[in-house]
């Protein structure tokens, strides 16, 4: 089979990016791993891996401007903003649903987060409500400043949201040079911003909140921007597997200290955000995955949503009893390469038997052509 006969369409007739696909699904399985390995060693020593994996929330922003853009882009002289918000709510919300119902119920039944998880029942009912709306919780016990308690990485989701909402509004009306002024100004608003701080690790609790905004700014408007200006740049063909090996290196790096009263590691992580990524996410957008990688990009890219926005509660499950028992190393090590398959199983299901169905039924419902939703 030639590589040509491999290339993945919509229904509409438009090229899927399968490799940029796989790699949504690489940089959530990561995160995964981040997770796991950071919350249950308390993000310290050798076995608190990937520490820089929390970028891949970046790399997501920046995969969404792309995508978005290249979407809905020469649409809209047949669509309406509310039928794109329409399109977007059935394509993200189910699954928003099913991560606060899960997270309510790793809350109440987790035997070892007794001792922390007090929260008098009117006020977890109104997080869980908020959390449904994908609106900031109220104080929850044993989640510390987490905007999103029952669901903790449900907050870039919210900040997905708004980079959707301003694209409709005002993004998609501006010229490619509009939106480089605005990557340059939030770019350069990141890099201070990471050498003060010394990471760009905040926007999912209370007290960096304003964090997650710039970050969805700087890497939401750069995919956009990236998407406009893809088929003036010529960069190697690379495939799924060698930009992974990329994405992990990048994720692997140690922790940097100071160095001449410049935080290292935060120039490290802006550095990733702003200037790696961007070459990832065009290499991939230049490359195809070929016969024998396609159907694995598919997957990949089905399963990345359902196993981020399902997979912490078995996280808090771990670490709490981590926390109450202080197991060996080799017995955590264990059961995280036991979860593993297990979130990840978790999400196929919920993909195929609650998240793809829902979406059907809606799409139906609301005379949505199944092309809109690619």
């Amino acid at each position: 089979m030639s590589v040509a006969a491999s290339v993945d369409r919509t229904s509409s007739g438009k090229e899927h990016f399968e490799v940029l696909d796989g790699l949504r699904g690489s940089a959530a399985f990561l995160i995964v791993i981040f997770h796991f390995f950071n919350y249950a060693f308390g993000f310290h020593g050798p076995w608190a891996l990937v520490k820089h994996a929390y970028l891949a929330v970046d790399f997501f922003f920046a995969l969404s401007g792309f995508v978005v853009g290249y979407a809905y882009d020469d649409r809209w002289q047949k669509m309406t903003t509310l039928q794109f918000f329409r399109i977007r709510l059935i394509r993200l919300h189910p699954l928003v649903l099913l991560g606060a119902t899960l997270g309510l119920l790793f809350y109440l039944f987790d035997p070892f987060g007794k001792g922390m998880n007090h929260t008098p029942p009117m006020t977890l009912l109104l997080t869980y409500i908020l959390s449904m709306l994908l609106l900031p919780s109220l104080p929850t016990g044993g989640r510390q400043n987490e905007t999103q308690a029952l669901n903790g990485p449900a907050w870039s989701l919210m900040q997905e949201y708004l980079g959707n909402i301003a694209y409709a509004l005002i993004l998609r009306r501006l010229r490619t040079a509009a939106l480089a002024i605005i990557v340059l100004v939030t770019g350069a608003a990141l890099f201070w911003v990471a050498n003060d701080k010394g990471s760009l690790d905040g926007g999912w609790g209370y007290t960096e909140i304003w964090m997650a905004p710039l970050r969805l700014t700087a890497s939401f408007v750069m995919g956009l921007l990236l998407y406009r200006i893809h088929d003036r740049v010529r960069l190697p063909k690379i495939g799924l597997l060698l930009l992974s090996i990329v994405l992990v290196i990048a994720f692997q790096m140690p922790v940097f200290e100071k160095a001449g009263g410049l935080s290292m590691n935060g120039l490290y992580d802006a550095g990733c955000v702003l200037l790696l990524f961007p070459l990832i996410i065009l290499c991939g957008a230049h490359s195809n995955a070929g016969a024998g990688m396609i159907n694995l990009c598919k997957f990949s890219g089905r399963i990345s949503y359902p196993l981020y926005i399902t997979h912490i509660g078995w996280v808090y499950l771990l670490t709490n009893y981590s926390s109450a028992y202080h197991p060996s190393v080799a017995f955590r090590v264990g059961w995280i390469l036991v979860l593993l398959p297990t979130v990840t199983l978790a999400a196929w299901f919920a993909l195929k038997f609650y998240d793809e169905p829902i979406r059907a039924w809606l799409t139906r419902r609301y005379g949505i052509k199944r092309a809109a939703l690619q």
